[in-house]
């Protein structure tokens, strides 16, 4: 078995080693670069079985290089990106261990990617998933809020805005509704709240509801030219205002 493992980061790369030792023994051979101009004369070279790839590089994001060159072997990817490009990489079906990861964590990734590729499962990365990769990994990057910290009775929680599906105003607070359905009181305006949201991913469809586009699961015409939206999490289905609905179709365009 031959593996190529792009990581910049010596210690990150030694622990990489002891997993793959510990599944593999001696039955393996890598190679190892730390920026995406040494992974591609590694790759033009040579055929690996599977890669190890973080994302962030010495000389940029290996993303590029994998939009540069054609893989056809499963790609692991190891960082310690998380929230929006956590959730791409799930929607997309691939495997990826989040920094700081243990040896489970490790097995699992492997396992799965041993079992897609050997059923003929596995989905070669193309230039559309990359784009979402990218994308994804833009927005985290930006100063958008990326949780909300909950005051409860038993303590405090957290909640992270990748799970939140509705947003509601309830007088000097809202309640967030999560793709689980559970509510979560946040102690903030409804503005307040929207100016801290990603306005791709975020729209105020009404005075007191913010929608999130990624738990749209259908929408239906409605009278005077409003729009029913069927949520996931959510029981009732919110509605956009007359004045709203034309920008709200706007937005789902983007």
């Amino acid at each position: 078995m031959n593996i190529l493992i792009l990581e910049d980061e010596i210690p990150a790369y030694q622990k990489l080693i002891n997993y793959l030792t510990n599944s593999f023994g001696e039955d393996f051979t890598h190679d190892i670069a730390r920026s995406n101009t040494d992974g591609k004369e590694f790759l033009l070279k040579n055929k690996y079985d599977f890669i190890l790839s973080d994302i962030q590089l010495l000389d940029g994001i290996s993303f590029d290089l994998f939009d540069e060159i054609n893989i056809d072997c499963p790609i692991i990817f190891c960082s310690a990106h998380d929230e929006y490009l956590f959730k791409a990489f799930n929607t997309n079906g691939i495997a990826y261990i989040l920094k700081p990861y243990s040896k489970s964590d490790f097995n699992k990734a492997i396992e799965k990617y041993q079992s897609l590729f050997n059923q003929g499962n596995y989905n070669k990365l193309n230039s559309d998933t990359l784009s979402n990769l990218k994308s994804a990994l833009q927005e985290e990057n930006t100063s958008y809020k990326k949780r909300f910290v909950i005051k409860k009775t038993k303590g405090i929680q957290l909640l992270n805005v990748v799970d939140i599906s509705l947003i509601e105003a309830s007088g000097d607070f809202c309640i967030a509704t999560d793709n689980s359905g559970k509510k979560h009181t946040i102690s903030q305006t409804l503005g307040s709240i929207l100016q801290q949201l990603n306005p791709t991913k975020f729209f105020k469809i009404n005075r007191s509801e913010i929608v999130c586009i990624d738990y749209i699961e259908n929408i239906e015409s409605h009278f005077k030219n409003r729009l029913l939206i069927s949520m996931k999490g959510v029981k009732e289905k919110p509605m956009t205002s007359s004045s709203s609905t034309s920008d709200f179709r706007k937005w789902l365009e983007q």
